[in-house]
């Protein structure tokens, strides 16, 4: 337990959804790829075994406190098993640089099998990785995969831009795909929810910046679901992000069934409490970029505390977090901020009238 709090993280988030009183509010920033920077290991060697993966997340809890750690299955990982290619930096995230599926046509090349634990080897590392974390240190934190919803799997096995252009030209054959890309997805997830991780659902491919809502609600809703019923089969809870601008598409988002709703930094946090925060507990929304990137400390602190100050009375409560993931070039100090700025403004009850003396105290105490 971190020195600075007086619950664990798992005490905490149990308090916090039964109403119970808490020390603080839960925070929970996306420390997925920046964690192997935590840990002094470039991307590259984090990355290279689920001894180093489980490492760096343990380094993030250790030294942040965060309320849940993150088993980075990642945004390619469908692809990469079915013989997706993807570049191999040393420290960046690796991109994919050639798509198994070269046409719609050729959908009956793919392989449900290869998506299976014992068949796929970045599953297993994962799957290993997070029984090292829970060894370690599972008594007081919990731990989520993070997935790709169906969209973005199909993205990672057909080329983005072929499959978007499809969902006009060769809508079914989408359909399809995504068939696939949901099954595939469901493979993975099992072995994880019969061990008791939950699953954080990342779909950038379902972005309003890429796809309007007629297309969401068509393509990417009706698997999207599915997943989210399959995930309550086994009692778990799913946390849903979609990247970019989805203000026009929030109750959409909503009516996928999920448990936690997760926003980018473009989307309005008062706006989605006024939407939909009697309905779920709402995560968000720090910028991982203009602020957590290339921010100063003094900005990592004005941004959590315009957050908590827009979003704390959220009827269903609310939940500090970065609106996407944390770039791994930032300022790991930042992310010390972060978490300091969530346990003093976020102090239990959470009272905005008492900001203004707070801001003082960090100021003097940055300075």
């Amino acid at each position: 337990m971190h020195k600075d709090d007086q619950m664990t993280p798992k005490e905490r988030l149990a308090g916090f959804f039964s109403n119970k009183p808490i020390d603080r509010i839960p925070i929970l920033p996306f420390v997925t790829s920046v964690s192997g920077k935590v840990a002094g290991m470039t991307h590259k060697e984090k990355r290279s075994c689920a001894k180093n993966q489980a490492k760096a997340q343990i380094a993030c809890y250790e030294r942040f406190g965060n309320d849940s750690i993150s088993i980075e299955y990642g945004l390619h990982g469908i692809g990469i098993a079915l013989g997706s290619k993807t570049n191999d930096p040393e420290d960046g995230v690796p991109a994919i640089i050639d798509h198994y599926l070269k046409n719609l046509k050729d959908l009956n090349c793919l392989d449900l099998s290869k998506v299976e634990r014992k068949n796929d080897p970045w599953n297993q590392l994962n799957y290993d990785a997070y029984n090292i974390c829970m060894d370690e240190c599972g008594d007081e934190v919990g731990a989520s995969l993070s997935i790709h919803g169906p969209i973005t799997a199909a993205g990672s096995i057909y080329p983005v831009e072929k499959l978007l252009r499809s969902t006009r030209k060769e809508p079914q054959r989408v359909h399809e795909l995504l068939r696939f890309s949901t099954d595939a997805i469901k493979i993975v997830m099992k072995d994880f929810l019969e061990i008791g991780a939950g699953i954080s659902l990342c779909d950038p491919m379902a972005s309003g910046t890429l796809i309007d809502r007629k297309t969401y609600r068509e393509f990417v809703l009706p698997y999207t679901k599915e997943i989210v019923d399959y995930v309550h089969s086994f009692g778990k809870s799913l946390t849903y992000h979609v990247c970019g601008d989805t203000s026009h598409m929030t109750l959409d988002l909503v009516e996928s069934g999920c448990n936690m709703l997760s926003i980018d930094n473009r989307v309005s946090l008062k706006e989605t409490k006024k939407l939909v925060g009697d309905k779920l507990p709402i995560v968000g929304n720090v910028d991982p970029v203009e602020v957590m990137m290339l921010g100063s400390i003094e900005d990592v602190y004005k941004a959590v505390r315009c957050c908590i100050e827009d979003a704390y009375d959220s009827p269903k409560g609310y939940l500090l977090s970065t609106g996407c993931g944390i770039p791994i070039n930032s300022p790991i100090e930042n992310i010390d901020a972060l978490m300091d700025a969530g346990r003093k403004y976020g102090k239990w009850p959470i009272n905005i009238n008492n900001f203004d003396e707070e801001e003082k105290i960090i100021k003097s105490t940055v300075k």
